[in-house]
C-alpha cells in the first residue's frame, strides 16, 4: 500500500473524529509488508482521557491483537504531526518512519516545537496532504469544543 493511500485512510479516520466532536486526527500503522496493522483516531473527548490520541489508540490495538512483534520498524501515517508525547512513544516502540500531513504548531514533537531525542533514527516525511489535514483542523476549531475546560484566565480591568 502506498503512503498516499494510507494517508487517505488516515484522513477518513480524522473526518470520523470530527463528526464525533474530536480533534480530527487519524492514524494508521503499516508493517514492513505494507499491511495496515492498526488504525485509530482521537478519542480524547469521548473518553475524557487526554492521552487517547490516534497514535496511542493504534498501539493499544496492536497490543490487544497480540501483535507486539510488529511494532519495531512500523511506519506511522498520521494526519497531524505527532505531539511530543506521541513522538516520544513512537521512538520508544522502534518506529522507523513517520509520515504526517500538517505540522502541529502547538505541540509538534517531530521538529516543529521539539525534536524528540531518538527521532534522528526515524525517517520523517512531512506535508503529505497537508492542506486536507489543516482544513479538518480549521473546521474543528471554528466551533467550540464542548468538552474543553472553562477558561480561568482573569480579565484585566483598566483603571481610570
Amino acid at each position: 500500500m502506498n503512503l498516499a493511500k494510507c494517508m487517505v485512510v488516515s484522513l477518513d479516520l480524522a473526518k470520523e473524529a470530527l463528526k464525533t466532536g474530536e480533534v480530527p486526527v487519524g492514524c494508521v500503522f503499516v508493517n514492513k509488508n505494507d499491511d495496515i496493522i492498526a488504525s485509530g483516531r482521537n478519542t480524547v473527548n469521548e473518553t475524557k482521557n487526554a492521552t487517547r490520541h490516534a497514535e496511542i489508540n493504534c498501539v493499544d490495538k496492536i497490543v490487544n491483537d497480540g501483535l507486539l512483534g510488529e511494532l519495531p520498524n512500523v511506519t506511522v501515517v498520521v494526519t497531524v504531526e505527532p505531539c511530543i508525547m506521541c513522538a516520544a512513544m513512537l521512538v520508544k516502540i522502534g518506529c522507523t518512519k513517520i509520515v504526517y500531513g500538517c505540522a502541529n504548531d502547538r505541540f509538534g514533537g517531530c521538529g516543529t516545537v521539539l525534536a524528540v531525542p531518538g527521532l534522528e533514527k526515524c525517517n520523517i516525511v512531512r506535508d503529505l496532504y497537508a492542506e486536507r489535514a489543516m482544513d479538518l483542523l480549521k473546521q474543528f476549531y471554528k466551533g467550540q469544543n464542548p468538552n474543553a475546560p472553562e477558561n480561568k484566565v482573569k480579565k484585566k480591568t483598566i483603571k481610570m
